[in-house]
């Protein structure tokens, strides 16, 4: 079974997804007239509260919903996802990593702004957006499958499981064995597990429920004290490593670039297979294009879609551009993804130990804590949603047990298998996201011309 859900992600994040999310979001670069970038400043700005308006309708405010989504974005596919690409695809993974974010903040303000643009409302009268709103509010009732096949989707894409494997690892390889625990197993389905696993799985579960179970509100008030803390943590951890090997750190970009085009890392110098690596990365870093976004997006509150849009542009740029590169540097410049054949954060923490020597180890271990604790609230949230889309208010609750005991499952599972699972996932949602935004993106291009005029002093 691990092996086919392994076969099956490999096989749907091929060339025509690969065409779908960076020519998708390359077509909405180049059909804005590169207007995300030209307005970066101005997203900045609202993202501050200069233009909000207590008045408008919504459940939280720019800065909460950027922060509720950068929780779920800002995590382990920015430290674990960062040491998979350069484990599985070389340095040059990263640049197409940076390419793929690139577009992807076209894609964020497309998206995210189309969210806000076609918000459904619940039988309780609340609003909400997403792509199933989107969907359902600018497409259709004829193309209502499509949003349900979203949200199946997302009731799999947004589970807990990859962030809890993970930070499970780190806290194992870090606390666990050098204390020289860890060493009973127990048996379950004809495989051998680590009882420390699923003790550590159960008191996370634990501390995940406190605060999933409290709703949207608790959700983003908790993400917009976490997401700066755990960045300024971690920007000032591997700025000290970049500082210690400051001489190196060119050396490293030049050998990311000559990578990218070479492929000389990865299958024996495949360059379409790198690009995929580096896009598939991406997307599990800054999921533009999967759908998660306009969910978090969609709740803000705002009655100017364009606004929210430009705010969710920044996205992209602060967890791949920023934060995904500090931990490309981190790997590449301790050497460590050349000297061992580990993966996933377990090479990342072994960066840290080898520039720091005897603490290194824990300072990752706080960083990671924060960076999976947050994704483990907000996911939640993005599949109770997807959950009430289809059977209303009244069950959505019900995601939020199975969210919370899948992350014992992830405890103790496989990285490969669970990794997998979720790439395929993703990038099912990806299929009706970008879809849905590609056929009503003239509806964003338009509104994009009057709000800037508005903006601007002309109307």
């Amino acid at each position: 079974m691990g092996q086919l859900i392994v076969d099956f992600a490999n096989w749907i994040w091929g060339i025509p997804l690969l065409i779908l999310l960076m020519g998708g979001g390359s077509f909405f670069l180049v059909y804005s007239r590169l207007l995300p970038f030209k307005y970066f400043i101005h997203g900045i700005k609202s993202l501050t509260g200069k233009y909000d308006d207590p008045s408008e309708k919504g459940q939280i405010n720019h800065y909460q919903a950027l922060s509720t989504h950068l929780a779920s974005t800002v995590g382990m596919g920015n430290i674990a996802g960062v040491a998979i690409a350069i484990a599985t695809g070389g340095p040059g993974a990263i640049f197409w990593m940076w390419v793929s974010a690139s577009v992807g903040i076209a894609t964020k303000f497309f998206t995210c702004t189309l969210s806000i643009m076609y918000r459904g409302k619940d039988e309780n009268g609340q609003i909400h957006g997403g792509p199933m709103y989107v969907i359902k509010e600018g497409l259709g009732k004829n193309w209502m499958p499509l949003a349900y096949f979203f949200c199946v989707a997302g009731l799999i894409g947004c589970l807990p499981i990859f962030q809890a494997n993970q930070l499970t690892q780190v806290i194992r390889d870090v606390l666990i064995i050098p204390n020289g625990m860890g060493t009973t197993f127990f048996d379950f389905m004809g495989q051998s597990f680590r009882y420390s696993d699923l003790y550590t799985g159960l008191i996370l579960t634990a501390l995940v429920g406190v605060v999933v179970f409290g709703g949207l509100q608790r959700i983003a008030n908790v993400a917009s004290k976490m997401v700066p803390l755990m960045i300024v943590i971690y920007f000032v951890a591997v700025m000290l490593i970049l500082l210690l090997n400051y001489s190196e750190v060119p050396k490293m970009f030049g050998v990311i670039f000559h990578d990218a085009f070479t492929g000389d890392s990865v299958l024996g110098g495949a360059l379409g297979a790198l690009i995929v690596t580096g896009a598939r990365r991406a997307a599990f870093s800054n999921e533009a294009g999967i759908g998660t976004a306009p969910i978090a997006h969609g709740a803000a509150k705002t009655d100017e879609p364009i606004r929210e849009g430009l705010v969710a542009m920044l996205g992209p740029a602060i967890d791949t551009l920023v934060v995904c590169t500090l931990t490309a540097l981190a790997i590449l410049i301790t050497d460590v993804w050349q000297t061992t054949d580990l993966d996933g954060v377990t090479l990342t923490s072994r960066a840290f130990e080898t520039a720091f020597p005897g603490f290194g180890n824990y300072i990752l271990l706080l960083c990671i804590f924060f960076f999976a604790a947050s994704s483990l609230f907000s996911f939640s949230w993005y599949g109770s949603r997807c959950m009430a889309f289809i059977v209303g208010e009244k069950y959505k609750g019900i995601y939020n047990y199975v969210y919370v005991i899948t992350i014992i499952f992830g405890s103790i599972a496989s990285l490969s298998t669970i990794f997998s699972l979720i790439d395929g996932a993703f990038a099912l949602m990806a299929i009706p996201t970008m879809v849905s935004a590609l056929i009503l993106a003239p509806k964003v291009t338009a509104a994009a011309k009057i709000y800037i005029k508005k903006m601007e002093g002309r109307i």
